[in-house]
């Protein structure tokens, strides 16, 4: 468009001279500076105008994202766990009393490690006759519960290389160590007095795990290495092997017969008894 109205220009107004009259030169003179003054204004519009329409718009910025951070875990409610699951509350209201509860709720929540636990069922306590917990001290009472405890949050999964580095420090710190064994994914805990198994995974998510076991932990530090041999096995019942007859159940059949038998021959014999005395009294009569 700039470049027609640049192309007839200068002739519209070369015909607008001549008919209107201008044969002034002042006026002939303003006109043809004001004429090139607008032909070269139109040139350099011209030739810089396709530079400018010939840009393309500015690609969008795209927003970058940041990565996502990673998902903290979550908090552990040890009190919630074992009131639900269970019953353990033998268990719950030995952490209570002993106030090693707060002690391992910190484990789980506020270190990097976090915590396994393995809780004894009610049954496990109430099995738990010689030795026992009773003749315990305070100190030694926060030992047991901790000695149930590793600051250290496994999976079951992860037995299987925990087993090869055995004895494996509880919370209970120093001596209170625990043996762990790894069967075709069965894990087997043994403290010298005490040999159990992981029998289910009451909660198994970062940064805690509770396993339940069916006996309580005892440590040899407390109790000593005097461990007296474990009881013999129940004897097997006496289970009387079943007689070989021949033909089924002639056995039973013979042996009925047997009475019948006998009762016809001692009915025989009677019989023959008097027909012989009868027989006598008539040949004496004769």
């Amino acid at each position: 468009m700039i470049f027609l109205q640049c192309f007839f220009f200068p002739f519209v107004c070369s015909w607008k001279f001549k008919t209107l009259g201008f044969r002034e030169n002042h006026n002939t003179e303003k006109m043809v500076d004001f004429t090139v003054m607008f032909i070269v204004t139109s040139t350099l519009a011209l030739i810089f105008a396709p530079s400018a329409y010939s840009q393309s718009p500015p690609a969008p910025i795209s927003p970058t994202t940041a990565p996502a951070p990673a998902p903290s875990p979550g908090y552990c409610n040890i009190t919630n766990l074992l009131t639900v699951a269970g019953p353990f509350h033998t268990f719950l209201g030995l952490l209570q009393s002993t106030k090693q509860l707060q002690t391992l709720q910190n484990q789980a929540n506020n270190t990097e490690q976090g915590v396994s636990i393995f809780v004894p069922k009610d049954a496990a306590f109430a099995a738990l006759t010689n030795p026992s917990l009773q003749n315990l001290t305070q100190d030694q009472l926060k030992s047991v519960c901790l000695f149930h405890a590793l600051p250290q949050f496994y999976s079951l999964a992860a037995f299987n290389t925990l087993s090869q580095s055995d004895p494996v420090t509880t919370m209970a710190g120093g001596p209170y160590t625990l043996n762990f064994t790894d069967v075709m994914g069965t894990v087997y805990l043994s403290s010298g007095w005490t040999s159990t198994e992981v029998s289910s995974a009451v909660y198994s998510t970062s940064p805690c795990a509770i396993y339940q076991i069916d006996k309580v932990l005892l440590p040899e530090t407390i109790y000593g290495t005097n461990i007296p041999p474990p009881p013999p096995p129940a004897p097997t019942p006496y289970i009387a092997p079943a007689s070989n007859t021949v033909g089924g159940g002639s056995g039973s059949s013979s042996a009925t017969s047997t009475p019948s038998a006998s009762f016809r021959t001692v009915s025989f014999g009677g019989w023959s008894q008097i027909i012989l005395a009868v027989s006598g009294v008539v040949v004496f009569l004769l």
